[in-house]
């Protein structure tokens, strides 16, 4: 009976080892793909807001990243669809966007996530439109040939996960950077 006693505590102690290695490869596992999609999903809608902006592109394809109800209330969305974008003047033929993601940690059931990130848009590469060149140099000088600069902001972004899929509910100003 002390044999039998042994072997058992031996074989559940080694059993629990691999249920607790196994637990954490597959809480490891989640997490990466969590912190992954989100990085693609904040990487990629913020590019694409920026390119709606600047470039006026389908505001279609920002329902793959955001909330509809956040779009209704983006003013920098909103200006460009109602046509008042300080862009609509420029021919922009590609952007430079960076953004970096602070620490993150998901669990894998978490169904929301706070997420602090930093958007730069270093340089844009575009030039007024030909027939509005000569009245912009006259009335703002030289420089109003290239598009104005993107404002650099730090803002804390809020996802939620939707059917499996994580998008953008809410993005909150923190400060605006200087370049």
């Amino acid at each position: 009976m002390k044999y039998l006693r042994r072997f058992v505590w031996h074989i559940a102690s080694r059993l629990l080892v691999v249920c607790l290695v196994l637990g954490l490869m597959v809480v490891a596992f989640y997490y990466a793909m969590n912190v992954t999609n989100i990085y693609i999903v904040l990487k990629d809608g913020m590019a694409r807001r920026a390119q709606v902006v600047m470039m006026e592109e389908d505001a279609s394809e920002l329902t793959k990243y955001f909330q509809s109800s956040f779009l209704e209330r983006d003013p920098a969305v909103q200006t460009t669809l109602a046509g008042g974008s300080p862009y609509q003047e420029y021919n922009i033929r590609g952007i430079d966007h960076r953004l970096n993601m602070s620490f993150l940690w998901v669990w894998p059931w978490d169904e929301s996530v706070r997420v602090d990130i930093t958007e730069r848009i270093p340089s844009i590469d575009g030039r007024i439109k030909g027939d509005k060149a000569e009245a912009a140099i006259a009335q703002r000088g030289d420089s109003a040939i290239y598009p104005p600069k993107w404002t650099s902001a730090r803002y804390r972004a809020v996802l939620a996960k939707e059917n499996g899929q994580w998008r953008i509910r809410s993005l909150a100003l923190i400060e605006e950077l200087e370049e």
